[in-house]
């Protein structure tokens, strides 16, 4: 019997690619891998931590202290942590909590292997064991940032922007879909930075065309697109390319200048919303989906006003909000006072989404009556639930088809559209 792994993965997609590519070289060294498993008898636990945010981290040595729990009680034997909290604060963590065997960055896969007795492969570098649904998969195509935004704890974590090489990209790409995958799911901390450092030149547009390519392909998504000085040809993709999803998720943070300008995200509200207007005229089907910042320091009313505006406005397909937290280390940290209370924040917060959950309902109902493709993903009760070119797995809102015909996760279908809520719609498969 093959000795058995827990690994289990906190935070965001990359974090998950990361943990995939580290299964593959423990499977290939004859370990059996679980994953996120509470009840199982493996002995052996490695977690990949976030620590991106306050929330993150405390959810990172929460699970990391149950875990040293269940070793120090002999349910476990060998415990081991790596990603990006383990990154910053490893050598508090080593004093703190002790019963894990070691802590690892979140740039040592390697370190990993060699630790758990294995040996590292390099011909495995392309090499994933999935753990989202056969039928898509994240591809990160890059690691760290190069932007510095003010709040933002990613440059200290993971460095400054490193391309993934293209030829490495496509290789992976066509490994997945090798193994069933439909929809490839394009990540990295800025995938609109793609390709500078390693070509002088961006290169995101034509790495997608060259992925759309790949026989087998359904779908291709994408994620993390940084707004200041967006490429052109990145749009033109969108809008040619019949596999692009005409969808982007691509993160504005604010709208207020004087907010902007604090965050240092390099861009103006007028850039913005001629980027946003781009969009839109260039490619009308397209669902934009990004997220929000509130009570970052110097907040004013005003500020916040000019933002529920905005978000009012311009009627967003799918948005998030967070509040501020102080990172140690960022710029905003050193330099700037977190002077907009807690309660203040989550009430920002909780404003801003009803005016999202209004903005969401409307342009769903608009959605009653028309026919689209979808992709399965799974089955709950007496709804398949399904996913649009409009939404993303995990982070955006589900179709629920009922279905006379027999279907599977990954079968793509038409459906016509029956009724809608805030968040979800419900579809007849059109047979």
């Amino acid at each position: 019997m093959r000795e058995k792994i827990n690994v289990i993965t906190l935070g965001c997609s990359k974090n998950l690619v990361d943990s995939e590519h580290l299964m593959a070289q423990l499977d290939e060294a004859g370990y059996e891998i679980v994953t996120d498993s509470n009840s199982t008898d493996a002995k052996i636990v490695v977690i990949n931590t976030c620590g991106f945010i306050g929330d993150a981290k405390e959810e990172a040595i929460q699970t990391i202290l149950e875990c040293a729990e269940a070793k120090a009680e002999g349910r476990i034997e060998r415990l081991f942590v790596m990603g990006c909290l383990s990154e910053r604060y490893a050598d508090e963590l080593r004093e703190e909590i002790p019963e894990v065997d070691d802590y690892f960055g979140a740039r040592s896969l390697k370190e990993v292997v060699e630790a758990l007795d294995a040996e590292y492969i390099p011909e495995l570098e392309t090499d994933r064991l999935l753990t989202t649904p056969d039928h898509y998969a994240y591809l990160k195509i890059g690691e760290g940032c190069n932007w510095h935004c003010a709040y933002c704890a990613i440059p200290l974590i993971r460095g400054n922007h490193r391309s993934v090489p293209m030829e490495k990209i496509i290789e992976e790409a066509e490994g997945l879909v090798a193994v069933g995958v439909k929809e490839i799911i394009v990540i990295a901390q800025d995938t609109t930075y793609y390709g500078k450092d390693l070509y002088g030149e961006r290169k995101l547009a034509e790495l997608l065309r060259r992925i759309c390519a790949i026989e087998g392909v359904e779908w291709v998504r994408l994620h993390y697109a940084y707004p200041t000085d967006f490429p052109q040809d990145v749009i033109e993709v969108l809008r040619d390319e019949p596999k692009m999803c005409k969808y982007l998720d691509i993160p504005l943070q604010h709208i207020a200048d004087n907010q902007l300008a604090a965050m240092r995200r390099r861009i103006t509200k007028e850039q913005t919303e001629e980027l946003v207007a781009r969009l839109r005229r260039e490619i009308p089907d397209i669902a934009l989906r990004t997220t929000m910042l509130v009570g970052f320091p110097g907040e004013s009313e005003e500020d916040f006003e000019e933002l529920c505006e905005f978000v009012e406005r311009v009627r967003f397909d799918r948005l998030g909000a967070f509040a501020y937290s102080e990172e140690e280390g960022t710029p905003s940290a050193l330099t700037l006072a977190d002077d907009v209370p807690d309660e203040v924040k989550e009430a920002r917060v909780e404003r801003l989404m009803k005016i999202q959950k209004r903005v969401s309902l409307a342009l769903n109902a608009e959605r009653v009556g028309k026919k689209m493709r979808v992709i399965v993903d799974s089955r709950e009760g007496d709804f398949w639930i399904a996913r649009s070119q409009y939404d993303s797995p995990e982070v955006d809102e589900e179709i629920l088809v009922t279905s006379s015909a027999p279907l599977a996760p990954g079968d793509m279908i038409t459906v016509e559209i029956t009724d809608c809520e805030e968040y979800d719609l419900y579809a007849k498969h059109c047979i």
